[in-house]
């Protein structure tokens, strides 16, 4: 592994833009300004190093709802993700006709989510056989939590990309509870990656709070898609310091010396001793990116705060196929 100081600061950069956006959105829930919000925190050094591992622009993405670290990387712009908390128009994804963090990015090729979870595993086979009939040199990652893995499509979609040996990349962002449910409750194994040896796929297991171990893995994985030797499964072990969403409460079923506990080892706080320790890294640099980062957030706030919402009839939409040609208001797509 070979990456130099403007591509580890751009990580850096990377991870901090997707925490403090998510904090904002956490604070503009509390304030009552959006109705929902499901976070990504914790999972950042997971989805940074993934992406940044892949040719964005060329590869394909597949996510799920906790993948803003990816989405932004992908090329989701601050303002935005917030269109999409605020239901606003001119929202890429969908409209603002779902719920905000059902991530869908054309001009990116991320592929739209729908809210059953697991329902992108199948897709995502569905895009590598795409790639390998038409001699693409791409891949297709996608990613899902531990939970979900115990749904039928994972095992499907998994299935069908090692039987026929496609170029897909399955990360599983285990943060330990599925919603409520620990994962020793979800799962008889003790790890996801376990399950690789059914598919007949390589399994491996990374620290999901260390962004360059995950960056390597996920090289490796998409190197050997390339080469047409088939999928791989990859469980990024990480935990997430909030609640599962904006409507639910932890105190629940975790204890707060657990979470205490994990937050000593947040992906950030990680990445930022490391780059210190490397001299990559100063307080007056970590200081030049949070206020630029700030003022990312404050501006794409203030950008979606002021954006109409979306006519009534904007609802209907482009649901089923006709022979009306609908546009998505102040965007691209059509």
């Amino acid at each position: 592994m070979n990456l130099s100081k403007d591509t580890l600061l751009d990580m850096y950069y990377a991870m901090l833009r997707s925490r403090r956006l998510d904090e904002r959105a956490w604070v503009l829930h509390r304030q009552g300004k959006i109705v929902f919000h499901i976070s990504g925190m914790g999972h950042e050094a997971s989805q940074i190093g993934a992406a940044f591992a892949l040719r964005r622009g060329a590869d394909w993405l597949a996510p799920y709802y906790r993948d803003l670290g990816l989405m932004l990387c992908f090329g989701l712009t601050p303002r935005e993700f917030m269109l999409s908390l605020f239901g606003k128009q001119g929202e890429v994804s969908s409209g603002a006709r779902q719920m905000p963090s059902h991530f869908g990015l054309r001009r990116a090729n991320v592929i739209s989510t729908s809210a059953p979870v697991a329902t992108q595993i199948p897709h995502a086979a569905g895009i590598g056989l795409g790639i390998k009939m038409r001699g693409e040199d791409a891949v297709v990652l996608t990613c899902i939590g531990e939970g979900s893995t115990s749904q039928g499509e994972w095992y499907e979609g998994l299935n069908w990309a090692a039987v026929h040996k496609l170029p897909v990349i399955c990360i599983v962002q285990n943060n330990q509870y599925a919603i409520s449910v620990p994962a020793h409750l979800q799962m008889a194994v003790p790890n996801v990656a376990d399950r690789a040896a059914a598919f007949g796929m390589p399994g491996v297991v990374v620290d999901g709070n260390d962004v360059l171990s995950v960056y390597r893995v996920i090289q490796e994985a998409a190197d050997r898609a390339r080469r047409g030797d088939g999928p791989t499964l990859v469980e990024a072990k990480t935990y997430r310091p909030v609640p599962h969403s904006s409507d639910d409460d932890d105190r629940s079923y975790r204890s707060r010396e657990e979470v205490a506990e994990w937050k000593k080892r947040d992906p950030i706080l990680m990445f930022k001793t490391y780059l210190e320790m490397q001299g990559q890294l100063t307080k007056e640099m970590n200081d030049e990116y949070e206020a630029r980062v700030v003022a990312e957030v404050d501006d794409a706030q203030k950008f979606a705060e002021a954006a109409p919402y979306p006519n009534l009839e904007w609802a209907a939409g482009p649901v089923y196929a006709d022979h009306t040609e609908y546009t998505i208001p102040n965007t691209q797509y059509k």
